[in-house]
């Protein structure tokens, strides 16, 4: 996807997360049920998107592309790390695969970044704006959010890439169980300042800020839910959004903790931190926003009744 400048360097290795037989045993059992949960939770939500006409609105529309999103980001990086426990030798990875890993993984994180800020500020709309809500959530805008979302997420993946490439020398290890950005940079040879930089302040922009504007949105909706007469209507609404921030604060928790705390070494314990947003928040994505949902219960029960 970039334009990386190489020397010699052919392959990278990747140490993963433990030497240890039984810990990588338990470890591999563990992620792998995790990935075939995460697959099946998401392919069954966007089937069910698909297939219900009625649940073609603005909120599973987005709910849709979150699923997209975590599907391919869990599958651009769970499968090559279980083959690499057992396999003799495993842990290595081609220099270009290890580059487009790590352009993928980063395009695919900073698009749900700024997604999960779109649908936080559609379900404010909807609870705190209900009488506007088809005019300002329309099909159109819906599309140009979409389309300015994944484009703009693109360009700030590949541009730096393409116009300032790392340059590799001798050093090919690399501390973590994927190709993460701020462990290749630390093989980097050179000055690496202006990428530092760079991932500070895209971080501030993909990260920091919608991070910000979730937190004010739900606010809003808090004080919306309190002014619900019903008891039951209201411990329902507070609950679900307990549920979405708690999945938010671990996502964004964890990955501001790895990115806007850059500092001249990546630390050993960043790796398994990591861990969180890489393959616990896809997991719980589909479970936290949609099966709680009734609507999507329903609509499941249906297409696998048909």
């Amino acid at each position: 996807m970039g334009n990386w400048n190489q020397t010699s360097l052919t392959e990278f290795i990747l140490t993963g997360l433990s030497l240890n037989v039984g810990i990588q045993l338990f470890l591999f059992v563990l992620f792998l049920l995790m990935y075939i949960l995460t697959v099946c939770g998401n392919i069954v939500l966007i089937c069910t998107v698909i297939v219900s006409s009625h649940m073609h609105t603005p909120m599973y529309y987005f709910l849709c592309n979150l699923s997209f999103l975590d599907l391919f980001y869990i599958s651009i990086t769970v499968p090559k790390m279980l083959s690499d426990i057992f396999i003799i030798g495993g842990g290595r990875i081609s220099f270009i695969g290890c580059m487009i890993q790590m352009d993928i993984s980063l395009f695919l994180g900073e698009t749900e970044c700024i997604l999960l800020a779109v649908m936080a500020y559609d379900r404010y709309v909807a609870i705190c704006l209900p009488l506007h809500y088809m005019v300002i959530m329309s099909r159109k805008v819906c599309k140009n959010i979409t389309i300015i979302m994944w484009l703009g997420c693109f360009t700030l993946t590949t541009l730096p890439s393409i116009l300032k490439p790392l340059t590799f020398c001798s050093r090919n290890k690399i501390n973590h169980f994927t190709c993460e950005s701020l462990a290749i940079l630390e093989l980097a040879c050179g000055d690496t300042s202006f990428h530092e930089t760079l991932i500070f302040f895209v971080s501030i922009f993909t990260l920091l800020s919608p991070f910000a504007f979730i937190l004010t949105t739900y606010l809003c909706i808090i004080r919306s839910i309190l002014n619900i007469t019903s008891v039951t209507g209201r411990n329902k609404a507070f609950s679900t959004c307990a549920s979405h921030l708690t999945v938010v604060l671990m996502f964004y928790g964890t990955s501001m903790n790895m990115y806007m705390g850059l500092g001249k070494a990546f630390p050993e314990s960043q790796k398994y931190v990591s861990i969180i947003y890489v393959i616990v928040t896809p997991m719980l994505n589909p479970l936290i926003y949609s099966l709680r949902n009734n609507d999507v219960k329903v609509a499941v029960k249906k297409m696998f009744g048909q």
